[in-house]
């Protein structure tokens, strides 16, 4: 672990989702000095923006800023929401939070309803994993014995409730506004905007969305100073980021770093590639975010700004590893298939553009690639971008046009020769395995 680390320090222990152990740890003095201080909101928001801290479930947008557009005077009841919908393939970092830190959650959760003027409070659960549904429940527990929720927080007048909320595994669900329909007991499926949930959120009430790795960063930033988070990373890409690293590494699992840290030194982290093998391309921020080849991932640093140059995104940080004897076509082929059965329905380019990419490249990895394919899956794919009510088609579509405009050879090699260019003998415990390919 890093020793830049924050949100993951200290979890080595046996316990370390308790409340006591969270409090040992400096737990909750964030919250205990601004209701004891009585900070104004502008001012914990003002913070919160000096930090520099970007939203980490995707999007990267600024959390001050979007803390900023909660409208403080609106009469009535104001809503906060934490999207741990964590259903990105290759992202496992918000269940680890949870699981083993869920304190830090719920007191940036309160942080934010003091800031915000918020009443309620919802963190939204992914339907795959109850057992972390239930470990927040006890901490929620905890943390009402001991006058952290509830009414009169702490003595003071601040009064703030906050529940759980167990999806049921639905990808779309990650989408906002899909999943305050969720929340409200409809079919999740995304709603147009505007108007944008800070105006008309849940139950058509003012609404503040972050993440559960954004929350939980909020009481270091309060503790700490917005400007020494801030010089944890670079600029406008403050403090440290979680990536959860996967695929062909020797030791995969979720790494805490400074934004801004070359990716070699996580790769390094990580055991480098497996077996001795060479790089070949990584996906640098989740499924949906366009993969990039070795030679490209190498040089960039770990931050928004970089990796949106290389022509990808940081998105939720989960970094997909993939050595020289994977098989281009047949990864995306796994991509497509998974976006294909997510898609809600509700747009035809995504519920019809999604069918047409994953049979085409089905085809291509089964032998039964067409000379045209590879053009049919460039006007497809741009046929669903920007085109949808969420960005679930573009997630769809990126992939796609990614791998073909790095990897190409590998799908003109797959339709002109109807088996793989990958050559099928790799290298394990010093003997030759031959490796079965669709193709």
């Amino acid at each position: 672990m890093s020793a830049h680390a924050l949100i993951l320090a200290g979890l080595d222990g046996d316990r370390t989702w308790r409340l006591q152990d969270y409090v040992a740890r400096g737990g909750y003095e964030a919250l205990r000095r601004v209701i004891a201080e009585k900070t104004p909101p502008e001012a914990v928001i003002a913070e919160l923006k000096n930090s520099g801290l970007r939203g980490r479930g995707g999007a990267g947008f600024p959390t001050g800023l979007k803390w900023s557009f909660m409208p403080r005077a609106f009469p009535g009841d104001k809503y906060l929401v934490c999207n741990s919908d964590e259903g990105e393939p290759g992202t496992f970092k918000d269940r680890d939070i949870l699981r083993y830190n869920p304190h830090a959650v719920i007191e940036g959760m309160i942080l934010g309803a003091w800031a915000m003027g918020c009443t309620r409070g919802y963190n939204y659960i992914h339907g795959e994993i109850f057992e972390v549904y239930q470990r927040f429940e006890e901490a929620l527990a905890e943390a009402r014995a001991a006058g952290l929720l509830g009414q009169n927080i702490l003595g003071s007048d601040f009064s703030f409730e906050l529940f759980a909320h167990h999806g049921y595994g639905a990808y779309v669900c990650g989408e906002e506004t899909a999943l305050l329909e969720s929340l409200e007991g409809k079919k999740g499926q995304p709603r147009f905007k505007p108007p944008f949930p800070a105006a008309y959120g849940l139950y058509g009430k003012p609404t503040t969305i972050n993440n559960t790795e954004t929350f939980a960063s909020a009481p270091f930033i309060l503790r700490l100073g917005g400007q020494a988070f801030l010089e944890l990373g670079k600029p406008n890409n403050g403090g440290s980021k979680i990536f959860s690293v996967s695929g062909h590494v020797s030791r995969p699992g979720n790494y805490e770093l400074r934004l801004g840290t070359p990716f070699a030194e996580l790769l390094e982290m990580a055991g480098g590639v497996r077996a001795g093998r060479k790089l070949k391309a990584v996906i640098p921020g989740g499924s949906s975010s366009p993969v990039l080849p070795a030679d490209l991932i190498m040089d960039c640093t770990l931050d928004f700004d970089a990796i949106s140059k290389a022509g990808s995104m940081l998105g939720s940080g989960a970094v997909i590893v993939m050595d020289e004897t994977t098989c281009m076509v047949n990864a995306l082929e796994r991509l497509s298939y998974f976006y294909h059965e997510e898609s809600c329905g509700q747009c035809t380019p995504c519920r019809e553009g999604t069918g047409w990419l994953y049979r085409v490249v089905h085809r291509i990895e089964h032998g039964l690639g067409q000379p045209g394919d590879l053009d049919l899956l460039r006007s497809v794919a741009g046929n669903i971008s920007g085109r949808t009510v969420c960005a679930l088609g573009d997630a769809a579509a990126g992939p796609v046009q990614s791998f073909i405009k790095h990897f190409g050879d590998e799908f003109a090699y797959h339709i002109e020769h109807k088996k793989c260019l990958v050559s099928p003998m790799v290298q394990e415990a010093g003997r030759q395995i031959h490796v079965s390919r669709p193709c």
